[in-house]
């Protein structure tokens, strides 16, 4: 069967025998170098991804694509923006609130948190609350009812359940004849919600809009509008083209503005990691130089025989760029699969892991999120891929020139 004679020779030196088994060794060091690069860069990125993809989920299921207040923090006619708004190409709902910090009181334990004033009748349209519900259901905060819904880990704080009577104290004050005193107001727990998201399911609780109204004194008008959009990642844009539209009445941001800096810090570390796991694979790669330099220096013989038999100076660099490329080959094929099978399985080899050892790598009251999520992007596979080769091939060049420059005459004399 026939075979290219560069190709034929460069498989031919990746079979050890027995005088160069340690130049295999070396060989089969190199591979596994990369291997296990390429995989932890693989499965460390789909772990990040999947970071931010939960994190944005959550995030967004309690805030809001984009808000309209007024330049006062205020909206006195939202009733009438809000029609103006509903009708704007891209926007897909629409809800008013009402946010403000308070105290809760409940028996001996205090606690900070912030209040927001729902319609839970549209609040569907821009959160997820309704469906994050452990217990109750938003539909129970009715007007004049002064119920309340707590978020799961201020629930278990303050040791309320559904039917408990709490108090909301405010920083607005009322003055009386025994003095001046803060204003509160006894609610009834009416549901527990839980997000997964220890910010929210800790610092929020949740009234009527109307209750809201008149615990913070705000009359007819809201702290603003709501809104979800058609394509989130579009936000920027829309929230552009609504403030133009809106002129200079009222103050339109959105997600982006919110928490720029947290996904900025997301992505930052991102770009970090990839650099220094990407470091580990040229490590990796690089020992292919070591490894092809023995093997030069092993084949000298090899070679000037080659060349006196008419072998060509860039025919001898082939057959070394072949070997290397073998090594690149074989070693980014063997961690773009571990990768992949690692990244597509770590939430359920984490938890295995947790159980069998009895720790929790990621505490719920420390960290965003208490499970690893992981998100396979087939984009920086490819990627990752294609610069394990490159380096692979580029580590070639340097032993594969070495090998060219070899004087047959130099190396036979003695032979």
């Amino acid at each position: 069967m026939f075979k290219p004679l560069i190709l034929y020779i460069g498989l031919r030196y990746t079979r050890a025998k027995r005088r160069t088994q340690f130049i295999s060794f070396i060989t089969l060091t190199s591979i596994l170098g990369i291997a296990l690069g390429v995989t932890a860069l693989i499965t460390v990125l789909s772990v990040m991804n999947g970071f931010e993809a939960e994190l944005r989920e959550r995030i967004l299921g309690m805030t809001s694509h984009a808000t309209v207040t007024g330049l006062d923090g205020q909206l006195e006619d939202w009733q009438k923006l809000n029609g103006l708004i509903d009708n704007y190409p891209n926007i897909e709902g629409t809800a008013p609130f009402i946010n403000g910090q308070v105290m809760i009181n409940a028996d001996r334990r205090v606690s900070g948190t912030m209040l927001r004033g729902i319609l839970p009748n549209v609040e569907h349209q821009v959160s997820e609350v309704a469906e994050k519900m452990k217990a109750g259901s938003l539909e129970q905060l009715m007007p004049g009812e002064y119920n309340i819904v707590l978020g799961a880990e201020l629930a278990a704080y303050l040791g309320a359940m559904v039917g408990d009577k709490i108090t909301v104290i405010t920083p607005q004050i009322t003055s009386t004849p025994a003095g001046i005193l803060p204003r509160m107001r006894r609610f009834t727990v009416s549901g527990i919600f839980e997000v997964g998201m220890y910010e929210y399911d800790r610092n929020m609780a949740i009234i009527h809009l109307d209750d809201a109204s008149r615990l913070f004194r705000m009359g007819e008008a809201v702290s603003g509008l709501r809104l979800k959009l058609d394509d989130l990642f579009n936000a920027p844009q829309i929230s552009r083209s609504i403030a133009q539209a809106l002129y200079e009445d009222y103050r339109v941001s959105d997600w982006t503005q919110a928490h720029s800096n947290f996904f900025r810090a997301i992505q930052t570390e991102k770009r970090v990691m990839f650099i220094i796991l990407l470091l580990i694979v040229a490590v990796a790669a690089f020992n292919i130089v070591s490894t092809l330099v023995m093997v030069v220096t092993d084949k000298r013989g090899d070679i000037a025989i080659l060349k006196t038999q008419g072998l060509s100076s860039p025919s001898v660099m082939g057959i070394f760029i072949v070997l290397g490329a073998i090594i690149g080959v074989v070693g980014t094929l063997l961690g773009t699969a571990g990768g992949i099978a690692l990244a597509l399985n770590v939430e359920t080899i984490v938890p295995a892991i947790e159980q069998f050892f009895g720790v929790q790598f990621m505490a719920a009251d420390v960290y965003y999120i208490s499970e690893l999520p992981s998100k396979l992007e087939w984009e920086d596979v490819y990627t990752i891929a294609g610069m394990a080769f490159s380096l692979s091939l580029l580590a070639t060049l340097y032993p594969a020139w070495q090998a060219s420059k070899i004087n047959p005459a130099e190396v036979l004399r003695y032979e």
